[in-house]
């Protein structure tokens, strides 16, 4: 397990991927622009009342915000982690570490709720679950897990020269903390991280969003029952 996960996490796979200055320029101008107007847009879609179709809009939005910064900024990779003796496009092994994930925050979920102002927070995020469309529900968590990582792990990620892990981590923790919800935010800080460590072992962003998404789904159907 410990060479798997080192393959998935910190193994970094050789590859040519630099940008001119120019094209540099281009990514830390749109990844900017996109983080302040994507937060905004966060804060506004989770502050709509529960059961509301205006709340369905505010999501697609904010996916929209994130792909259109992703596709502005530049070129993205899909990122090849070690197999055997070569390189592989990483499938499973994004997948299952999305469910370990999911199961350590399951496991957490049993100790926050055992605390007042915390399991206010994680319900108020349930409302949406509670009061909405379940299909709809789960097409927008896996569409805008697919959008976030694509501009938070592809054009955040190659607009920063030095420590991108740490300050693409520390954009997305951002973005989610304009909802105002703590819960969300000190998730933003685990999954950003280890999307991070993914998107520089791999060089690309097929891993990161397996992973979101892997993890998005499981606590779509998890938080409800150990919530309710």
């Amino acid at each position: 397990m410990l060479d798997w996960l080192r393959r998935s996490l910190w193994t970094v796979v050789p590859r040519d991927q630099r940008d001119t200055t120019e094209a540099l320029r281009r990514r830390q101008v749109v990844t900017v622009v996109v983080v302040l107007v994507g937060a905004a847009v966060l804060g506004w879609s989770l502050r709509i009342e529960p059961g509301s179709d205006l709340f369905y809009a505010g999501t697609a939005l904010l996916a929209l915000v994130w792909a259109i910064g992703a596709v502005l900024s530049g070129r993205l990779h899909l990122g090849r982690i070690p197999r055997d003796a070569t390189h592989a496009r990483p499938v499973v092994a994004p997948v299952l570490l999305g469910l370990l994930l999911a199961a350590v925050f399951v496991v957490g979920g049993l100790v926050v709720r055992e605390i007042e102002w915390l399991d206010r927070q994680v319900r108020s995020v349930l409302d949406f679950a509670d009061q909405g469309s379940l299909p709809l529900l789960l097409v927008i968590t896996v569409v805008n897990g697919v959008a976030e990582e694509l501009f938070f792990r592809g054009a955040a990620y190659a607009a920063i020269p030095r420590h991108p892990v740490v300050w693409t981590t520390v954009a997305y923790f951002v973005a989610t903390l304009a909802t105002g919800n703590i819960m969300l935010a000190f998730a933003a800080v685990l999954l950003g991280a280890v999307c991070g460590l993914q998107r520089r072992a791999s060089g690309g962003v097929l891993a990161p969003i397996l992973t979101h998404v892997t993890w998005s789904v499981a606590m779509l159907f998890a938080l409800p029952a150990i919530f309710g």
